[in-house]
């Protein structure tokens, strides 16, 4: 990307949260097996589910990182108009021009917050494949818009990535 700014998914940031909640998951399963382990008819073999059920939790999230992360930049804004991710997990994205943008703002989906960019043609998008197509429908229904970047699990922040989008739009769209 030759533009200005530039939003790439932060790897270390996911992996802290995915981690922290696959941990708190096996920690809440592992403590009913410890104690049924640890009591008068307890069997120790019962211990060896633990790690089992911890390997089945990581091999997802460890594949789920890899999809994220992988696939180039998030965002990438300039004074022309911006490039966005049109997929959640691979790295397809969209030019926008400023013009084009109907509206960007916020929303949260759990621990994840995003920028959404919701385009003045509603067809701004199609035909990018049946895979986009069907990421971008859910999109659509949960965000009001197939075009979302995150926030929180960005290699820069939250703030100077609402910045730039503000810095670079020039009032040609509504940022809110």
């Amino acid at each position: 990307m030759d533009q200005p700014f530039v939003a790439r998914p932060s790897l270390r940031k996911r992996a802290l949260a995915l981690g922290g909640l696959c941990l708190l998951i096996g920690l809440v399963m592992a403590c009913p097996i410890g104690v049924a382990a640890g009591g008068e008819n307890g069997d120790a073999g019962l211990l060896l589910i633990i790690p089992v059920v911890m390997l089945a939790f990581a091999l997802p999230v460890g594949l789920q990182l890899w999809l994220v992360s992988s696939g180039g930049p998030v965002l990438a804004a300039g004074p022309a108009g911006l490039w966005i991710k049109t997929r959640p997990t691979r790295g397809q994205a969209i030019w926008l021009p400023w013009e084009a943008v109907e509206q960007i703002y916020r929303r949260r989906w759990g621990l994840e917050k995003l920028l959404c960019v919701k385009a003045r043609d509603p067809r701004a998008g199609a035909g990018l494949g049946a895979f986009t197509a069907l990421d971008a429908g859910m999109q659509q229904a949960l965000f009001g818009t197939g075009f979302t970047a995150t926030l929180n699990f960005a290699d820069r922040s939250e703030q100077e990535i609402m910045a730039a989008v503000l810095r670079h739009s020039a009032g040609r769209c509504r940022v809110a």
